[in-house]
């Protein structure tokens, strides 16, 4: 399903610079908010309750919760990159993360993702990457950030 499949340091470094591409839409149903609540005991009403959200919020509607939002980067990075060949993938940092839109309920959401820079760290890859979540038919993006996978590749 992804674009692009890199297997090695020396195809990643090849990519530095550019665009790698952007994910599906993806929408985000109640139910998984609801999940999100009780998974992380954040049961905000503005997030739970959208008979309460249609009157009381800004945005008349429940929203996501904002970790919900990133807790799908795994997914939608999947789509535009393959990276096989590893031994080993690290979640290594989250840098300057600014949530800018609320997303709101049944909104669909997808990820833009630039490669800032790689680094060799004797024969691991430290990829940054730059990611812009989009909302569908808003100017805004949910959020804005540079996270950083370390990639261990097998050869």
């Amino acid at each position: 399903m992804s674009n692009l499949t890199i297997r090695s340091l020396a195809e990643l470094q090849q990519y530095e610079g550019q665009e790698l591409g952007v994910s599906e839409f993806y929408t985000i149903p109640q139910q998984q908010i609801n999940q999100f609540a009780d998974t992380t005991l954040d049961h905000q009403w503005i997030h739970v309750d959208a008979e309460r959200a249609k009157t009381e919020s800004p945005f008349q509607a429940t929203i996501a919760h904002g970790y919900l939002t990133v807790s799908l980067l795994p997914y939608l990075w999947s789509q535009i990159v393959s990276i096989e060949n590893l031994k080993m993938q690290v979640n290594y940092e989250i840098e300057s993360l600014r949530f800018n839109q609320a997303v709101t309920v049944e909104s669909a959401v997808r990820l833009r993702a630039k490669l800032l820079s790689v680094k060799d760290l004797r024969g691991i890859a430290k990829a940054r990457i730059e990611v812009t979540l989009e909302i569908q038919d808003s100017k805004k993006p949910a959020y804005t950030g540079v996270i950083t996978f370390l990639y261990h590749f097998s050869s």
